[in-house]
């Protein structure tokens, strides 16, 4: 497994932990009839998901430093590309559901947890997508 894989697989992973700690935080506060969190109720568990992924690329940087330096290579460079433009299609897609949904229902203060969720899903998306084609050789 390459460096990349190996990298994208733990990225995945975290996406994957955050997006189920922010949809359990929005649900739980929607059932409570408590309306929606703040905003900063996810801040704190979201920074330290994002340090957890920065620590784990720096310890694969030093138990693999050769293939950590190297860029994406001619084989490489059309599959992480087609990864991020489907996973840019589906964010793009998610941002004009939720502009919609607001539209249709009023409720503009979902607006937000509905773009974050999107964003959320659109990279944990990419994460797969790139798995899926490193793995193919597509």
């Amino acid at each position: 497994m390459s460096l990349r894989e190996i990298s994208a697989w733990v990225m995945g992973a975290v996406m994957l932990i955050t997006g189920a700690y922010y949809g359990k935080l929005v649900l739980a506060a929607a059932q409570a009839g408590a309306g929606l969190p703040p905003p900063e109720d996810f801040l704190g568990p979201a920074i330290c998901a994002f340090v957890a992924t920065i620590v784990v690329d720096i310890a694969l940087a030093i138990l693999a430093p050769k293939g950590a330096d190297l860029p994406p290579d001619e084989r490489e460079r059309p599959m992480l590309w087609r990864a991020g433009h489907w996973a840019g299609l589906v964010q793009g897609g998610l941002a004009v559901a939720a502009v919609l949904y607001v539209a249709h229902s009023g409720d503009t203060a979902i607006l937000f947890y509905l773009i974050v969720g999107g964003l959320i899903l659109s990279q944990f998306v990419e994460y797969v997508l790139q798995i899926a084609f490193l793995r193919s050789g597509s």
